[in-house]
């Protein structure tokens, strides 16, 4: 696994450019069978974060969400791993995820809306957890979800064996 370990943790991100910015130093760093598995409520900055990473990683764009095309392949340019971005939402299971047949051992994978599903997917995983802000009743206005407002990011690893940093 290819993350400085020095970004585990949480972190309070305070812009959209700041959330692509993290993107992008994780993208630099990743390599072919990393495996990304994010998860936040809408608005929270999932695709925000990943089009920060695809730039980090040097890939052809544009990103966006692919929820109605459920992934969605971003070819390198610069000659590293590609980018396949997966959008796991409208998947029932784990086996719907893995029928996608997604090349992991070739390939940089980011899931939103992974957890629970893309954990059989590899040995280890990087788990981003994004948080919004929400308003006084626990809601947020729709009009809001994509306002330049903190966001709280959890960074961890993620393994059914033990990792050792």
């Amino acid at each position: 696994m290819s993350v400085d370990l020095a970004l585990l943790g949480r972190r309070e991100i305070e812009t959209s450019d700041a959330m692509e910015q993290l993107g992008f130093r994780i993208g630099e760093r990743l390599e072919a069978g990393d495996l990304l598995i994010l998860t936040g409520p809408l608005g929270a900055g999932k695709t925000t974060f990943t089009r920060g990473l695809a730039e980090g990683l040097g890939v052809r764009g544009p990103v966006q969400s692919p929820t109605f095309v459920i992934a969605r392949t971003h070819p390198s340019l610069v000659g590293r791993a590609p980018l396949v971005h997966v959008d796991a939402y409208r998947l029932g299971s784990g086996a719907e995820l893995d029928d996608l047949d997604l090349d992991l051992a070739r390939s940089v994978v980011v899931i939103e809306w992974g957890r629970g599903m893309a954990e059989e997917l590899a040995e280890t995983w990087w788990d981003i957890e994004l948080e919004r802000p929400v308003g006084g009743d626990g809601d947020l206005d729709p009009s809001e979800l994509d306002a330049d407002a903190p966001r709280h990011v959890t960074i961890t690893r993620g393994g059914r064996s033990a990792i050792t940093g």
